[in-house]
């Protein structure tokens, strides 16, 4: 008798069991959960089940299952339930038994009940680390009684093991969501970053940083601006440089560091978000739903800001938009500030070059009466000279000379610069310009006891470039080592083949060398090293930036080799063959 009582609740256990060690077979949240709605009505022999589950955002209840006892997913009018009995059976935190719903006090006035005429019912509470997470539901709309104490018990036993698995699932879901959502950010943001270091235009790169922050955060329009210092009245404000709202581009607008939102910006380092945005409030007068104010920063400093509005109710930002928003500004504040550095060494350029233009243009006129009436008092067109008054007037002519090549090499440096210097590219033979420029040195190295070694292979291929310039780079480059290179020292012009479509033109000297130091600092304008040797020579430091500089024009390239000393090496390329669509004829 006591077996026979027995074997129902040792069915019971032996159903439950089962139906337990499938929880464990997936992490697939919709699986799991038509999973465990199947296992609860194969369990309780109902005829539907339900389970929901709340929001945990919103609080509201969703359904994530709905089942028949065929398997089937219940849809459409067949998902007539209470949501009464379930918003009931979780608020309480206690499950729920009706044998009739319609005659039962607790449930015979719900519309639901009467409408969907339930009878009976079974509700328990999903509870997953000590707090409510849904509820599972199950009815009979056909008979009365069909459910018994018993098989409330045994719903609530395997809805508790079905909680912790589904909350697990739904904690699986949000990571691998939250992983799959970081990936795409990564790989969006990788693409951010070459748009943004792409260009050095500062407008382009606010404009793109801009675009992105609206695009990803589904934002209605916004504004980037920098911060600025006003240098009458030594404020900081923030100047929009570009804004896009829902009437298109904006101009730009001067926001003082006083205004509620950016104060509150400057003054914490962090974004703000504003629900219901007075015209006050907003950075761009304009009221809003929503607006989100980012700082961009730069070493700890806050360099401008980034702001985005939505004029949507539909439309909010999130915790997850701030914190993109706000990587974004970091990536954003380096492109920046490259930007603005750019900006700032093109305008130092550009006043440079004009600063150049107007004084060699100036120092000409006053430079050429001194040389005239010098040229006329020397040749005694005046009267006679003594020794001492001819050898101050050769002074001053000498100066003069030494001024002419400074004001001749500003000037060149210039017109490199600003791209005015005109090449006269065409194919000549090498050879001729080096005799050409050893002939015109050949004073100043016989002056100096000095032997001069010219080493060009014959047969050597024309050169594409500019004779003139070539002509320029060599008298520098020979000059230096004839000035550097002790008195009987040797110098030697050499020419070689440098791959198939250049040639290699080396200037060396046995002369005083140069130190590593100074090497890295040689084709610097103004560069003049601190060598006592060096600096008894007279030098602007400019003719060794002017050589590189007309070397490469010409698409070449220079480098030095030097040993303090024992001498030094520098040599410079010029290319055998046009660049592409011309054609050398010598060939």
């Amino acid at each position: 008798m006591e077996a026979s009582m027995n074997n129902p609740q040792q069915e019971r256990l032996a159903a439950l069991y089962e139906v337990s060690s499938r929880l464990g077979t997936t992490l697939d949240l919709p699986e799991l959960l038509n999973l465990v709605m199947d296992a609860i009505i194969q369990l309780t022999g109902a005829e539907r089940g339900y389970l929901v589950l709340q929001n945990g955002v919103t609080g509201e209840l969703e359904t994530g299952a709905a089942r028949n006892m065929d398997q089937q997913t219940i849809e459409g009018r067949s998902m007539e339930i209470s949501r009464s009995v379930v918003q009931r059976a979780i608020d309480s935190d206690q499950p729920i038994l009706t044998d009739n719903a319609q005659a039962d006090n607790r449930f015979s006035a719900y519309q639901s009940v009467i409408g969907f005429r339930l009878r009976s019912i079974m509700c328990t509470p999903l509870r997953a680390r000590g707090r409510v997470i849904g509820a599972v539901y199950v009815d009979n709309r056909l008979l009365s009684a069909a459910f018994k104490p018993e098989d409330l018990a045994l719903l609530e036993a395997f809805a508790n093991q079905a909680a912790m698995a589904i909350e697990n699932a739904r904690l699986f879901q949000q990571t691998d969501l939250a992983l799959a959502r970081r990936v795409e950010e990564l790989t969006v943001l990788q693409r951010i970053d070459q748009e943004l270091n792409y260009s050095l235009d500062l407008n382009e790169v606010l404009s793109l940083a801009l675009d992105w922050a609206i695009r990803l955060t589904h934002a209605d329009g916004g504004s980037i601006g920098l911060m600025q210092t006003d240098e009458e009245l030594g404020e900081a404000y923030l100047q929009l440089l570009v804004s896009w709202g829902e009437a298109g581009a904006q101009e730009r607008q001067r926001i003082p560091a006083g205004h509620p939102i950016l104060a509150q910006v400057l003054a914490s380092g962090a974004g703000v978000h504003t629900t219901q945005v007075t015209p006050e409030q907003a950075i761009d007068a304009t009221a809003a739903v929503a607006q989100l104010a980012v700082p961009i920063k730069r070493e700890g400093e806050i360099i401008g800001l980034i702001c985005l509005e939505s004029y949507r109710r539909t439309v909010h930002f999130t915790a997850e938009d701030m914190a993109f928003v706000s990587r974004l500004a970091d990536r954003s504040a380096v492109a920046i500030e490259n930007s603005r550095l750019y900006e700032a060494v093109q305008a130092a350029n550009e006043a440079k070059n004009a600063f150049i233009s107007i004084v060699t243009h100036e120092l000409r006129i006053p430079m050429t009466s001194i040389r005239g009436y010098t040229d006329l008092l020397l040749g005694q067109m005046m009267g006679p000279l003594n020794e001492a008054q001819t050898g101050f007037l050769q002074t001053v002519r000498r100066n003069l000379d030494r001024m002419n090549v400074l004001i001749r090499d500003l000037s060149d440096i210039n017109r490199i610069e600003t791209g005015r210097m005109k090449f006269d590219l065409a194919y000549f033979p090498l050879e001729a310009v080096v005799q050409h420029v050893v002939s015109d040195l050949q004073e100043a190295i016989e002056a100096r006891q000095q032997q001069l070694v010219v080493d060009i292979p014959a047969g050597m291929l024309p050169v594409y470039g500019d004779r003139t310039r070539v002509g320029q780079v060599l008298t520098n480059l020979i000059s230096n080592a004839n000035k550097y290179t002790p008195e009987r020292g040797q110098l030697t012009v050499r020419v070689r083949a440098h791959g198939p479509e250049a040639v290699a033109v080396a200037v060396q000297d046995n002369g005083i060398g140069i130190s590593e130091e100074d090497q890295a600092c040689l084709f610097t304008q103004f560069f003049r090293s601190e060598a006592d040797a060096v600096r008894q020579q007279v030098g602007w430091g400019l003719g060794l930036s002017i050589v590189k500089k007309l070397v490469e024009a010409q698409g070449g390239e220079i480098w030095c080799e030097s040993v303090p000393g024992q001498g030094s090496t520098f040599v410079f390329t010029l290319p055998v063959v046009a660049p592409a669509g011309e054609v050398n004829p010598q060939l």
